[in-house]
């Protein structure tokens, strides 16, 4: 009798930014990729999971399970997803925060809708604390939409390799702040569906590595990206941008 070979296994690349300044922080990443490999049979789903890591002293420490990269090029939350996702050739991607646990099942439940709906392109899962609050009940359905905090949420995206194709890489200018808006309204200018899958769940433990920041560094990261994405989506002049950028600068400056 001829054997059916066993089928292989889905893969997904997920691609993960760190920055683990501290060991409370390096913590924080560790139980993150303990449970993304724990979340699914790996028969069946093989996640293939980059970590760029922006604390370079800690080279050439390798989280297990992982590739672990240490870039040389500034930090930039999109310009490191693209590193990763150059890096990668499976046909989903998966660009995650570092402060995330990852529940069981929650990728099975993420490819079902891509299954369920072949236009689909993006998905984001449910927090189990953050979405109820914003009241969207978890096991509730795919709701479809692009608002940022609600259907499409920032720290965890996972989306069909193919659709970058269509819409180029991410925007390297967004370093940090605005990236999720940016990405909500590239799928709208292309008219990619996205939906928010309220029964894969991951749960977002609140910007755990934004908040060891000082509050220089929190106004760089968050004011200029806003100069820039109002010049680039609300139809401010380029020399509107600059010029705002110039005098943010030079108040910038006078914080301690």
């Amino acid at each position: 009798m001829t054997q059916v070979p066993a089928a292989l296994p889905t893969e997904i690349d997920v691609i993960i930014l760190s920055y683990a300044n501290t060991e409370a922080l390096q913590k924080v990443t560790l139980d993150s990729v303990e449970s993304l490999v724990a979340s699914e049979d790996p028969a069946r789903i093989k996640f293939n999971i980059v970590v760029l890591e922006s604390n370079k002293t800690l080279r050439p420490f390798q989280y297990p399970n992982t590739k672990t990269v240490y870039p040389w090029q500034r930090f930039g939350y999109h310009r490191y997803m693209n590193i990763g996702i150059k890096m990668t050739k499976s046909p989903f991607i998966c660009i995650s925060n570092n402060d995330l646990i990852y529940y069981p099942g929650w990728a099975s439940e993420i490819l079902a809708a891509f299954k369920q709906d072949p236009e689909l392109y993006s998905v984001s899962p449910a927090c189990n604390v953050h979405h109820p609050e914003q009241g969207i009940a978890l096991n509730s359905g795919n709701h479809y939409g692009y608002e940022v905090r609600k259907e499409l949420v920032g720290w965890c995206i996972l989306f069909k390799r193919e659709m970058l194709k269509i819409t180029g890489k991410l925007d390297p200018a967004f370093k940090f702040w605005y990236a999720d808006n940016d990405y909500s309204n590239t799928l709208q200018k292309h008219k990619l569906k996205h939906a928010l899958v309220t029964s894969s769940i991951v749960e977002h433990l609140e910007s755990r590595t934004l908040n060891t920041k000082n509050v220089k560094e929190r106004l760089e990261l968050t004011s200029r990206e806003r100069f820039y994405y109002e010049y680039k989506w609300e139809g401010r002049s380029y020399f509107s941008y600059l010029n705002r950028l110039r005098k943010f600068y030079k108040e910038l400056k006078k914080i301690r």
